[in-house]
């Protein structure tokens, strides 16, 4: 580090940035830039990166890929400076007295929120993205001057401690990386993607690059012998192009692999060709040379010239396999197309005839920046995370409307994404869809291509909660909830109610604990709400999960703690330890956890009695349902039944009987039903039903409903019928081996 320390040069390295201004033919006047430097040399004087050069370093490196990105004087002196509200005493107002307001604000906009407070570092994580969307969809500027920010310090991220590595290096992955490729930045997400995989999976990165380090020899060779015949073929055509050729890089290998199952030798196309022509006329005559020089894979051409992605990425893509057998990839553009795909929004400023009449803030072309804050204004920090995710960054299908206008919606997106990303009115009005002119169902999912027709009605009952999990756009979720937040308060209310309840049970907390006095405000305060049944209804709607809610309630209560006192929490743990310890009276001989004299009832579909490990299912009116816990509706309960499952046992002392059914399977064959009533009358045991029906494959079963007081009397039953001569098995009803003959059985009666 010492011999880093005496090689950095700080006027070099600020000599570099000049070069490369120069170099991209920028009007930027060069003294006004030497300007911003000296400022930020002497704001960040004293400051040290972690590899011990100057921290202006840094913002000189931010200004060079800024630079090389082609943007403006204001954005490169912005990206001199974007450090200094965060981390000197320069303010926005000194800023803007030295190089003006336009350059403040961007620097404004690069600068993270951390001198407010907030709860978790996922809130601030958020609020952060937050803020810097909104001041992205005032100023494009803003989110080029953070990726390059970013790109620099996953360059240098080898200095950092191993846990800094991965948690950069993930947020990378799953933020910057794909806002990269959201803005058509493919240089720069294919640089990030690379650096990040370097820390998340070390092994497997130098597992891929030395494979290629070792056949590069043979790789090369196959490219330039390629590049030879395309070039030469071309030529004779007539076509003036540029070819140039180049290994995939790093990750994409590393996502194939993985989302394939391959083994690194099973990946054939390792290379890729570029085409570059003057117009889009040669960019389809160039498709169909290819084509008839190297044999088209099926289902492998993409036209991103008539259909442009969203990122307005503009190519003709076609997978061919050589004489070789080797499979490869071959992109044909313009050059306008090649400098949007390598540089995305920054090419508005790099492209040289487009420079003077460019805005910044162009509203149109980054109005889905504003359309997303606008739809997640409500989010709290988790749900905005997410849908974010999936708004920005998820993989794409393009549908149409009746009309030919092409929708982009995520991967997996139903009608009702399709309805609510027309306009909230037609998602809140929609009774049915069609696709390609047929009828589909709400939860159909849609395809490249298709023509999406919604059917709409007056008096359509709105949108229901079922929506949101068939609804993949983070967008039509929130627009979902607004509607319900609006429309069904009270029915939420109740819903919210008894989600929130049976969660605090679920965690060993009563309802009343938490509605004391001293306790209840805390709770409210934390979680942002005016009114208990606010909160209810926000559970109702789907605005929070119940789960999430009670386990920040349970954080709250431990945080706040007066000096010398129990915490509030405490208080809640000690009157759960005293309920536990009380004396609970059993219902039917089941006590459950939390409850005194709730309704009992025992499922049918699994017949339990005492000594078998039970579980309750809280149901709607019905009190609590007993299930064995090898009972199949147990096993295979859906997800969003979780929380309504509850700790129940057997209480200590037992007297009554309890009902159960067993399933009885035996060769065709006289007298099989006096055997089985002589057996059980032997043991004295009390029959409530007793029915038997041949059937399939010469067998017959028999269904016997018996009353008992435990779990060791069914076995002697049980032990005692399968003694009986051509009887196969007898098993409970509920138990997997016995389902098939309880059904069959029940089919013919």
């Amino acid at each position: 580090m010492e011999e880093q320390k005496k090689q950095y040069d700080l006027e070099e390295h600020y000599a570099q940035l000049e070069k490369t201004i120069t170099a991209a033919n920028l009007p930027v006047e060069l003294g006004r830039v030497r300007a911003a430097f000296e400022l930020a040399d002497r704001s960040h004087a004293g400051q040290k990166r972690k590899d011990g050069t100057p921290y202006v370093s840094h913002c000189i490196a931010a200004a060079i890929i800024t630079a090389e990105m082609g943007l403006d004087e204001d954005a490169i002196i912005a990206a001199l400076l974007h450090d200094c509200i965060e981390d000197t005493s320069l303010t926005h107002e000194d800023i803007a007295r030295n190089f003006g307001t336009a350059v403040a604000d961007i620097v404004e906009g690069v600068t993270k929120l951390t001198r407010v407070q907030y709860t978790s570092v996922e809130e601030q994580q958020v609020e952060n993205l937050r803020k810097m969307l909104l001041a992205m969809a005032k100023d494009i500027r803003v989110i080029l001057i953070k990726m390059a920010d970013r790109l620099h310090n996953m360059r240098t991220m080898a200095y950092q401690s191993e846990v800094k590595q991965r948690i950069k290096s993930l947020e990378t992955m799953e933020v910057y990386a794909p806002i990269a490729h959201r803005l058509g930045m493919q240089k720069m997400k294919w640089e990030l993607e690379d650096l990040s995989l370097q820390y998340l999976d070390p092994s497997g990165y130098k597992a891929i690059t030395n494979y290629l380090n070792e056949r590069m020899d043979t790789l090369e060779t196959f490219m330039a012998d390629i590049k030879g015949k395309l070039q030469s073929r071309l030529d004779a055509e007539g076509i003036q192009c540029t070819i140039s050729s180049r290994i995939k890089h790093v990750y994409s290998i590393y996502r194939k692999m993985y989302a394939q199952k391959l083994d690194i030798n099973g990946i054939f196309d390792l290379c890729a060709f570029r085409v570059i022509v003057d117009d889009i006329s040669d960019c389809y005559a160039v498709l169909g040379i290819v084509h008839d020089m190297f044999k088209p894979m099926p289902g492998r051409i993409k036209d991103y010239i008539s259909t442009p992605k969203p990122n307005n990425y503009r190519s003709v893509h076609t997978t061919v396999i050589g004489s070789e057998g080797i499979p490869f990839e071959v992109q044909i553009r313009t050059w306008e197309m090649h400098v949007t795909a390598e540089y995305g929004v920054a090419a508005h400023w790099k492209y040289k005839s487009g420079t003077n009449g460019v805005k910044p803030g162009d509203e149109e072309k980054f109005a889905w920046v504003r359309r997303l804050l606008e739809t997640q204004q409500e989010s709290d920090a988790s749900d905005f995370l997410s849908n974010l995710k999936i708004d920005m960054f998820a993989d794409e299908v393009f549908v149409f409307s009746p009309k030919g206008d092409v929708i982009n919606l995520p991967a997996g997106a139903t009608p009702i994404d399709f309805a609510y990303s027309i306009h909230s009115a037609i998602g809140n009005s929609m009774v049915g869809a069609k696709v390609n002119g047929r009828i589909v169902n709400f939860d159909h999912v849609l395809q490249n291509g298709d023509i999406v027709d919604i059917r709409t009605s007056k008096n359509a009952p709105g949108p229901s909660r079922d929506w949101l999990a068939l609804a993949k756009s983070g967008s039509a979720r929130t627009k979902i909830k607004q509607w319900l937040k609006k429309e069904r308060r009270e029915e939420n209310v109740m819903n919210g109610r008894e989600m929130f309840e049976r969660e605090l049970r679920a965690n060993n907390i009563a309802p009343s604990d938490i509605m004391a006095d001293d306790i209840l405000p805390l709770i409210l305060k934390r979680l942002a709400f005016q009114h208990i049944d606010d909160l209810y209804a926000a559970i109702g709607y789907g605005g929070v999960t119940a789960t999430r809610t009670v386990n920040r309630i349970k954080d709250e209560l431990q945080r706040h703690q007066s000096d010398g006192q129990k915490t509030a929490y405490d208080k809640i743990t000690e009157q759960a330890e005293r309920r536990n310890k009380r004396q609970r009276h059993a219902v039917h001989g089941v006590l459950v956890e939390g409850l005194d004299n709730c309704l009992i009832k025992f499922s049918r579909c699994c017949t339990p009695v005492p000594g078998d490990d039970i579980i309750g299912f809280i149901t709607r009116g019905a009190g609590v349902s007993i299930h064995r816990k090898d009972c199949e509706n147990y096993r295979n309960s859906p997800a969003e039944n979780k929380g309504r499952w509850i700790a129940v046992g057997w209480a200590d002392r037992i007297t009554d009987e309890y009902t159960t059914t067993l399933v009885l399977v035996s060769t065709q064959r006289s007298a099989l039903v006096m055997d089985v009533a002589t057996v059980l009358n032997s043991l004295n045991a009390k029959v409530r039903t007793l029915t038997a029906r041949d059937v399939e494959n010469n067998r017959s079963t028999a269904t016997i409903t018996v009353e008992v007081h435990s779990l060791s009397e069914l076995r002697l039953i049980i032990n005692r019928l399968s003694a009986i001569h051509g009887v196969y098995r007898v098993a409970r009803v509920g138990s997997a081996e016995a389902k098939a003959d309880y059904d069959k059985n029940q089919l013919a009666q």
